[in-house]
């Protein structure tokens, strides 16, 4: 793709950013990050995102699906966005590596714009940083500093979950459950971007029982930050450590609705410490 004057990030990426084939990404990483071709509302059906490239069995290397689509063109932006997040969460965005516009919108049969666009508000969050004239850097994050994001969102989390436990009655934690049981239902996947958008849908609908939306966004800002590929470590997270994880929801929504404080304490407070998004 020929550069222009007005966008110098549009620059072919020299030999130190991530492109194997000409993509910006890697060969057998670069369908991860792919979202549909063109789907529309009404095939997509309740529940069904292009977030979460594995999500539905679909393929995350080689060949795309035959199902691929393009995307409406009034819904790029946020599809785009949503595929990049969980391009991230499954690792298939490896920390470190440069990624162009031009390339990844090739990838995604879109302009470079919305690719841009989106890269532009996930350098916002955190998860990527700009390198001028060559494209978005991902973030490395190592396990000291998913520890301390980590420790952060305890210090935000644990105080209003013990203090709502003692104040919002039993059958408005009942109404949870669906989400807690997606947590489940997305690690018996093995898929970490599935889980990733599971679970920060769980935590911020227990945050919102508080009525303070700025608490809600600003967790959930921390959260998706702690939910980036890890630096040295594994791509995926393994399924068992995704359940595990899982369980420990199941058990604090089963405290918060026997509205028993001391043993949500215990269980919130060890989700932070060992969980794993």
């Amino acid at each position: 793709m020929t550069p222009s004057a007005d966008n110098p990030e549009e620059e072919s990426v020299g030999h130190s950013v991530h492109d194997s084939a000409g993509t910006g990404l890697p060969a057998t990483r670069a369908e991860a990050a792919r979202v549909p071709a063109q789907t529309r509302p009404a095939e997509m059906g309740p529940g069904r995102s292009a977030a979460a490239p594995c999500a539905r069995g679909e393929h995350t290397h080689g060949e795309p699906s035959p199902q691929a689509r393009p995307v409406q063109r009034a819904s790029v932006r946020g599809q785009i966005l949503d595929a990049l997040r969980a391009a991230l969460a499954a690792g298939e965005l490896e920390p470190g590596e440069v990624y162009s516009a031009p390339a990844l919108g090739e990838r995604f049969g879109v302009s470079a714009t919305p690719v841009r666009e989106a890269m532009q508000r996930l350098a916002l969050e955190g998860a990527v940083e700009v390198v001028p004239n060559r494209g978005f850097r991902v973030v490395e994050r190592g396990a000291r500093e998913l520890a301390d994001l980590a420790e952060v969102r305890a210090l935000i989390e644990v105080p209003v979950l013990l203090r709502l436990v003692r104040t919002v009655p039993p059958e408005r934690w009942a109404e949870l459950w669906p989400l807690a049981e997606d947590t489940v239902r997305a690690a018996s996947s093995g898929c970490r971007a599935a889980y990733a958008e599971s679970d920060r849908a769980l935590h911020r609908a227990l945050l919102s029982l508080s009525g303070n939306e700025q608490l809600v966004q600003i967790a959930e800002d921390l959260h998706r930050r702690t939910q980036g590929p890890l630096l040295g470590g594994p791509a995926r997270t393994q399924r068992a450590e995704l359940l595990a994880d899982a369980a420990q929801h199941t058990a604090l929504l089963d405290a918060l609705i026997a509205r028993e404080p001391e043993r949500a304490a215990i269980l919130v407070t060890a989700h932070f410490t060992t969980g794993t998004a």
